[in-house]
């Protein structure tokens, strides 16, 4: 990197690109989204010609977006696909974390779906998440919505069933009344509160393919299920999700941990913000992770805003709803 001479406010950088459009074509994206996104996010105007890239921009943003470019050059040639999604989510990485390093985080895919897709860590806090996944037989993933909090433990449940490591995959949310009351709802008790266990429907269709969770749910080797039909039971060999958990009571919370049998692997996942409980009632989530974060045996994962990976506008939507909380 070599750097020409500016005015005292501006300043231009060179980045040397020696594989040229190989590089080029997927950092600057189809009709040139990804330059005009990294132009925007990073404050800075890029140019290409030959196999260089002219970064101008003020005397703080020009070092930044320099090192953010590389780092996002580096992924390409790493082989690692590229969306507008991820470029958002990789300077969003940088900008509260100048240390971290893209290419540690996308490397290879520990997961793969249905149709074959890579699915690994895209940010420091879900690689620590993975991590716990695979060596902790209880992991609390606490965070606000599009983290992965659900979709990398049913991942993690997938992948120990392929391996042969369980017996089973059982699925579960607590059935809260979140504005309509259970008793209109048309149907028998268990079509009943299926609208409430369909995010863990899709994540299993994601992994599975709709198909073969099919049969494997037909035969009972997964078990999709309301929270309340796991009183009195010992899961042996299993892979149990409790999705949602910030609408569980202690009670209902302690229920279910102390189903836990030989062999098996629970994870429990939820959003201390969406709480759905009547107003003077403790959520079970807030109450284990204080009661239990302190034991090794256990990991608690705490993902934030940084950690979203849904559609960009997600993590604007949820820092505006903190911004307005911490203004109360």
């Amino acid at each position: 990197m070599t750097e020409p001479e500016e005015a005292a406010d501006t300043r231009t950088a060179l980045i040397e690109v020696p594989d040229g459009q190989v590089v080029l074509n997927p950092l600057w994206g189809p009709q040139d989204a990804h330059r005009r996104l990294l132009e925007r996010r990073l404050d800075v105007r890029l140019r290409s010609r030959d196999n260089r890239i002219t970064v101008t921009g003020s005397a703080t943003r020009t070092p930044f977006a320099v090192r953010a470019i590389e780092q996002i050059i580096s992924l390409i040639r790493g082989g690692a696909p590229l969306f507008l999604q991820d470029l958002e989510q990789a300077i969003q990485l940088m900008e509260s974390n100048g240390d971290v390093k893209l290419d540690t985080l996308h490397g290879k895919a520990v997961f793969t779906t249905f149709d074959r897709r890579g699915i690994a860590p895209k940010s420091p806090n879900q690689k620590a998440y993975v991590e716990a996944l695979a060596s902790h037989d209880l992991v609390f993933a606490v965070g606000p919505a599009g983290t992965g909090k659900t979709y990398l433990a049913m991942a993690a449940a997938v992948a120990a069933l392929r391996n042969k490591e369980i017996e089973r995959i059982v699925l579960t949310r607590p059935a809260v009344e979140a504005g309509e009351r259970l008793g209109f709802l048309p149907g028998s008790l268990v079509e009943k509160v299926n609208p409430y266990l369909r995010p863990l429907y899709d994540a299993l269709f994601d992994f599975m393919g709709m198909e073969q969770a099919g049969k494997l749910i037909e035969n009972g080797t997964i078990e999709v299920a309301p929270l309340a039909f796991m009183r009195g039971r010992t899961l042996n060999k299993a892979f149990v999700i409790l999705d949602e958990a910030q609408n569980t009571t202690p009670e209902q919370m302690k229920m279910f941990l102390t189903r836990l049998g030989h062999g098996s692997h629970a994870v429990v996942t939820g959003d201390v913000t969406q709480i759905d409980l009547p107003k003077n009632q403790l959520s079970g989530l807030s109450h284990a992770v204080r009661l239990l974060a302190h034991l090794e045996e256990i990991a608690c994962i705490r993902l934030t805003r940084v950690d979203v990976v849904r559609h960009p506008l997600v993590r604007a939507i949820v820092q505006a709803y903190e911004d307005a909380e911490e203004s109360l």
